[in-house]
């Protein structure tokens, strides 16, 4: 690694392949090997909260994360320190570019496995924690789900691998964001933070509020991740019905129907009117004010596809890659294909219930 070279690594939850994160070359090997997306950030490892603190600001939030759940498979986003600020210059090194997010923050982790910690003592510095599988393919619990999915030219990007065996099969890292003051669950792991939510609606405008509410606490992530809602409910339960109280809050004003028949239908988000003013704000400060036309709100049906890779056909892949917003009816029937994007997306997990009552839905919700 003070070479600049990649290591796969075990870890407690997956395979993971290291680099020094202070290491521009290394992290430059690193994208080729993860034939990542432009602009996708990596998580880091520390060896403590120390070493965490000489990277980034820690408010209370993210504090009492650290305190009750690391070490262990958690990642604690927080704000990248300035580069030029004096934290900063007393650290070693400072974290390579294309490691933080465009919008300036990093995720950390301080796992729970004694290699890694070692490693990253004797470095004196973050590595990249990040699976060791390539893009989209399977979770690397074995060294053979590494080597079995990627090409001879990613393999000989590798320059060691530790291999411990099969590992066992838990999830990864539970992702939370503590740059707000309402920390949120980006990606549910191994630790389950808390419970799912629910709601009982009496009515269809109830249902389309309630997609409003939610979409209010990820909309300060919009342009920096895709946002998925997964919807899943029986015919008639609502799906639709909450689809277009999205994009209502999403200041979108062309009628919103079932794509049943299309499989999906796409509306340009118009991000300058003074309805989602706010939404709007988002975007510029996460593109830097580079707003485009190709932003939209993607609404997708899977009720009549024959297999979960026409959700892929459909350009699923190049629209969350575009950090737009998607709702997707019927979602259960296309689950494994929608978790692929689990690292690159936001997705919430929407299920609505008929009630005891004719016009009553349980509305529950969750990041799974």
């Amino acid at each position: 690694m003070k070479r600049g070279g990649l290591v796969v690594f075990p870890t407690e939850t997956v395979y993971g392949i290291g680099a020094d994160a202070t290491n521009t070359a290394a992290i430059k090997r690193l994208n080729k090997y993860k034939m990542r997306p432009l602009g996708k950030p990596y998580s880091v490892a520390v060896a403590d909260q120390r070493m965490a603190e000489e990277y980034v600001e820690l408010n209370e939030t993210a504090k009492n994360l650290y305190m009750k759940f690391l070490p262990g498979p958690m990642t604690v986003v927080s704000k990248l320190k300035s580069q030029n600020s004096n934290q900063i210059q007393k650290s070693k090194l400072q974290i390579a570019p294309g490691v933080a997010s465009e919008m300036g923050t990093l995720g950390v982790r301080i796992p729970d496995y004694q290699l890694v910690l070692e490693i990253v003592k004797k470095l004196g510095s973050p590595i990249t924690a990040t699976s060791a599988n390539a893009s989209y393919k399977k979770r690397p619990y074995k060294i053979a789900d590494i080597l079995d999915n990627i090409s001879v030219k990613q393999k000989n990007l590798i320059d060691l691998v530790i291999d411990a065996g099969e590992l066992p099969h838990r999830e990864p890292s539970t992702v939370i964001d503590t740059t707000m003051d309402d920390p949120t669950t980006l990606r549910q792991g191994e630790i389950v933070l808390s419970a799912k939510r629910e709601v009982l609606s009496r009515s269809e405008e109830n249902t389309q509020n309630t997609a409003k509410e939610l979409w209010h606490k990820y909309e300060k992530h919009a342009g920096q991740r895709a946002i998925v809602f997964a919807l899943e409910g029986e015919m008639g339960a609502g799906k639709t019905q909450f689809t277009k109280g999205l994009a209502r809050a999403l200041g979108v004003t062309d009628e919103v129907v079932s794509p049943t028949f299309n499989l999906q239908l796409n509306y340009q988000l118009p991000i300058t009117s003074s309805e989602n003013a706010r939404f709007a704000s988002n975007f510029q400060a996460n593109f830097n004010n580079q707003i485009t036309k190709s932003k939209i709100f993607s609404h997708m049906d899977a009720w009549r596809m024959q297999t979960p890779d026409e959700l892929d056909q459909l350009g699923l892949a190049g629209i969350i890659h575009d950090k737009s917003i998607i709702a997707i009816e019927w979602a259960d029937r296309v689950a494994d294909t929608i978790r692929k994007y689990n690292d690159e997306a936001i997705i919430i997990w929407v299920k609505i219930r008929y009630g005891k009552k004719k016009n009553e839905r349980e509305i529950s919700w969750g990041v799974l």
